[in-house]
């Protein structure tokens, strides 16, 4: 038996004080520390917003910019739940310095921190952190001006299938009102004679033919062809027709007047969709759907330009995003129910994956 030294002692913990902060204990290149400077940058920006929403009298509630970082925390490190959420925080110091606790400072409790995340959730803050985080991208260069790819994806809503009954509320008592046995054998379900009891604005739809039905909504990205980054973000309720009424509302919020192009899927290979993207002096560069009836909108014109084939292989980038918000935002089955909070969280984990994104572009050493 080879012996490799001294046996280490296993002393218990019992130092009742010490002296060394949450920010002496994050190491210096630690990842959430350029995270972090960017975040604050933007939560100082927003500092007035914040200001116009509480009163200046009355209890004092939780800081917005304790809250907004910690649900940045929730998404990058994919915790499920703001229970879980405040019980890291609560022996994390890494976490406590990321949302700016002090080590000996209480944790909230998670209903305490719900309730007042909803007041954030009842403003249009999501989308102002998310466009500070872009101008921040684009004044490193990190951005296209010019190029964009659109496409959407379903958000499986919170909602089961059992809560989707008839509108006329025609149904025979349940067996067990907590959880009641529900057979939709040879039953014709659709979105114009049933709605979701738990949330009304969720839409029965399913990803494509031969797929389960679910209720969802529509998340919608515009992305620049440069890095992949969001620029843009839009949740519309699932009913066939979002991922294009999204991307134009999308496009028509580009600045500048200069014309752009902008990428997308087979869905997208439409008369209308082409004809308002070219009022927009946007030029599609879509996919072309040539088993549509009528034959493809987009003419050889438009694709024998070098520029479409290249747009056609920057699209895919998209889903990366969908991917980073799916898996680790945990937006694959989003937990707030309405269009408006849906559309609320979304955009915010979108600013998360920017963050993560410009930290990572930053990161990488250029070649010599």
């Amino acid at each position: 038996m080879v012996r490799e030294g001294i046996r280490g002692d296993d002393q218990q913990q019992n130092h009742m004080f010490s002296y060394l902060s949450p920010e002496m204990r994050v190491r210096k290149d630690h990842p959430l520390r350029a995270i972090r400077a960017m975040v604050d940058e933007v939560l100082t920006q927003l500092s007035r917003r914040f200001d116009a929403m509480y009163a200046r009298v009355g209890r004092p509630s939780i800081a917005p910019e304790k809250l907004l970082r910690a649900q940045l925390l929730q998404m990058l490190y994919s915790i499920r739940s703001e229970r879980l959420l405040m019980e890291e925080m609560d022996y994390n110091l890494l976490f406590r310095w990321f949302v700016g606790l002090n080590a000996d400072d209480d944790v909230w409790d998670a209903t305490v921190f719900t309730k007042n995340r909803d007041r954030l959730l009842e403003a249009d803050i999501a989308t102002e952190f998310l466009a500070r985080v872009v101008e921040q991208a684009r004044a490193k260069g990190l951005t296209s001006d010019e190029h964009f790819t659109v496409d959407g994806t379903l958000l499986e809503a919170w909602a089961s299938a059992k809560s989707f009954q008839p509108k006329d509320g025609k149904q025979s008592p349940p067996d067990d009102p907590g959880n009641p046995t529900v057979n939709f054998r040879g039953e014709q379900r659709s979105n114009e004679t049933h709605a979701s009891k738990s949330d009304s604005e969720a839409l029965l739809a399913r990803k494509s033919q031969g797929k389960e039905s679910k209720l969802s909504y529509s998340g919608n990205l515009l992305v620049e062809n440069r890095n992949g980054l969001i620029v843009d973000a839009e949740v519309f309720q699932a009913n066939g027709t979002a991922e294009r009424d999204a991307a134009l509302v999308m496009l028509e919020q580009i600045r500048g007047t200069k014309p752009v192009t902008v990428g997308g899927d087979k869905g997208f290979d439409t008369r209308g969709f082409v004809a308002e993207c070219r009022n927009l002096r946007v030029t599609p560069h879509v996919a072309q759907n040539h088993a549509r009836p009528g034959g493809s909108a987009i003419d050889g014109r438009t694709a024998r330009h070098p520029g479409y084939a290249i747009r056609q292989r920057k699209r895919k980038r998209i889903e990366e995003c969908f991917g980073w918000l799916k898996t680790i935002a945990l937006m694959r089955k989003v937990r707030h129910r309405g269009v408006c909070k849906v559309d609320w969280i979304f955009t915010f984990a979108c600013a998360a994956y920017n963050l993560v994104r410009m930290r990572n572009l930053a990161a990488v050493v250029p070649a010599v």
